[in-house]
């Protein structure tokens, strides 16, 4: 557990320096940390270290973890970052913060009717399938603009940004990119792209979140 404490400042200095390289302002991009498969213990390690955003795969894993964990660390954010079935929609709702993996019409049903249920709304990303893969979760390039509209419109769900996990053997600036211009012209001010292995190039194309898990809490067997 002292690993994390020094892996989060590493990462965190990463941070610092690719935001200065792409003169942005100091501060502007977020470390979410990527805790799935990891016990509470080690998100209480990094709870301690000063981190408090966190990205969650499952809601059933999360459910169990974060809760308890509220009462002692108030400022703690928790993101769900993993495809979302229809039927864990309100239990997403009730615990998370930000859901950053819609992508398709009855999630969007879903998540309004859930909203609606439990009195919360936490902040939602779309997710596009940028590099149109089959087996990826995220909405299609050529849906992404419409589905957009319609779950500001006809949804009322408050999406803030946009979030894609590019094609592992791709360049991802290219994707990065796409992202960033399709979230200018909705007036989207988040942008969740980057990950272990690429978040300072997602840094450099805009980005205001990276989800960075392996380089925090080591490898996942």
């Amino acid at each position: 557990m002292t690993d994390i404490a020094a892996n989060l400042a590493r990462i965190q200095a990463r941070i610092a320096e690719a935001t200065a390289r792409a003169n942005r302002p100091a501060g502007s991009v977020t470390l979410v940390a990527v805790s799935k498969t990891n016990p509470a213990e080690a998100v209480a390690a990094a709870l301690a270290a000063g981190q408090m955003v966190f990205g969650e795969n499952r809601v059933q894993e999360a459910a169990g973890k974060f809760p308890p964990l509220r009462p002692a660390w108030p400022a703690l954010r928790l993101h769900i970052i993993g495809g979302l079935q229809t039927n864990k929609a309100r239990d997403a709702v009730r615990i998370a913060d930000v859901i950053e993996s819609l992508d398709r019409p009855k999630l969007a049903t879903a998540l309004a009717e859930a909203m609606a249920k439990e009195g919360r709304a936490p902040e939602m990303l779309v997710q596009v399938n940028t590099g149109e893969e089959p087996q990826k979760a995220g909405v299609p390039r050529a849906e992404a603009e419409g589905f957009l509209r319609a779950c500001r419109e006809e949804w009322g769900l408050p999406v803030r940004g946009l979030m894609c996990i590019p094609p592992a053997e791709e360049d991802p600036r290219p994707h990065f990119h796409y992202l960033a211009e399709l979230a200018g012209r909705h007036a989207l001010p988040v942008l969740s792209m980057g990950m272990s292995a690429d978040f300072e190039a997602a840094i450099a194309c805009g980005a205001t979140h990276v989800r960075v898990g392996s380089a925090i809490f080591g490898a996942r067997g």
